[in-house]
């Protein structure tokens, strides 16, 4: 086990999460087992300005959030007890876990653009999980057409034509919007659909982004396969059954969590997309499988932990705190 570090976790309000599936409440609990200090601050308190914490200090120091102690238990009602606000440098902290939920939109980029000046190990440093330049490089539904070798078929466009002719081709395919989350405004569109025209209109009317369209994959029914991989490397996996009345299989639409173990087929894919994970700082990683077929790799706020240790024992959030302190002793 690593000495105390200070560990500052940017996230949504923490008063709020459901403790018994929320893996940025696992990975606290887990660092507070280890002896490491917790500060939660929220993206709306961070400032980089000359002066906010030490004068004429350099940018990284200048970086700053209001920052609250805390201690974590797992009870419900009274899970966090908070200790008084005080802005503070994140360069004063060993580890930022940059953990709020997406929209993966301005105010998310910004974020990362801030945490920047910080990121590192040494003086007026502090090593931020995921690595915010690759967090921001890396969005979801875009990261994974860098490997299309393992995706079903796949288009991102503007272009009405385009997605009408990919229809007219796959017959049964999914709409998505690009960065969007949680399943929200995910659609299926079968051949004999009318409602496509008017859900592009729509989509366009209020959108600039372009859409992911996807052949509809039949496997879906049987789950959407969660695997966690930590520094590249697979820790297990959970399995997201839709419900009878969806064909979305997150959890935070009715999607059911199922004990599930890994192919050949998923090992090949991790094997794949490992290597680039390692070498890009992204830490915790959340990739999604249905049937044969790389669909999503998550790097900004991914879940699955909890589930993970309830189905199989598998406790992911000590194999990230071990890579984090392997990373900082080295």
């Amino acid at each position: 086990m690593a000495s105390s570090l200070n560990v500052a976790v940017q996230m949504d309000p923490l008063e709020h999460i459901n403790i018994d599936g929320d893996s940025t409440f696992a990975l606290m609990l887990e660092a507070q087992a280890r002896g490491h200090s917790l500060y939660v601050y929220e993206v709306p308190s961070l400032a980089l300005g000359e002066g906010v914490v030490a004068p004429n200090a350099p940018a990284q120091a200048r970086v700053s959030a209001e920052l609250r102690p805390v201690t974590v238990q797992r009870e419900k009602g009274n899970h966090a007890t908070f200790g008084q606000a005080a802005r503070c440098s994140l360069g004063e902290m060993d580890v930022v876990l940059m953990r709020q939920d997406p929209p993966f939109d301005m105010a998310y980029i910004t974020a990362t653009h801030l945490l920047d000046h910080v990121h590192g190990i040494g003086p007026d440093k502090a090593l931020v999980v995921n690595d915010p330049r690759w967090v921001r490089d890396s969005p979801e539904k875009l990261l994974v057409t860098h490997f299309p070798h393992l995706m079903p078929p796949t288009l991102v466009t503007w272009d009405i034509g385009q997605i009408r002719a990919f229809r007219a081709k796959w017959r049964d395919i999914i709409v998505k919007p690009l960065f969007g989350n949680g399943g929200s405004g995910i659609f299926r569109i079968k051949e004999d659909d009318q409602n496509l025209n008017a859900l592009l209109e729509m989509h366009f009317a209020r959108s600039r982004e372009p859409l992911m369209i996807q052949r509809y994959e039949p496997a879906v029914k049987a789950g959407d396969k969660r695997i966690i991989l930590v520094d590249g490397a697979p820790v297990g996996a959970i399995n997201r059954v839709p419900s009878e009345e969806d064909h979305r299989s997150n959890m935070h639409v009715g999607g059911v969590a199922r004990k599930v173990a890994l192919t050949e087929r998923d090992k090949e894919i991790c094997a794949t997309i490992g290597p680039f994970l390692k070498e890009h700082g992204l830490i915790f990683v959340g990739i999604d499988v249905i049937g044969d077929y790389l669909t999503e790799i998550n790097v900004t706020s991914p879940t699955g932990l909890q589930e993970l240790e309830r189905f199989d024992g598998i406790n992911g959030a000590a194999a990230i705190w071990e890579c984090i302190e392997a990373k900082l002793k080295a």
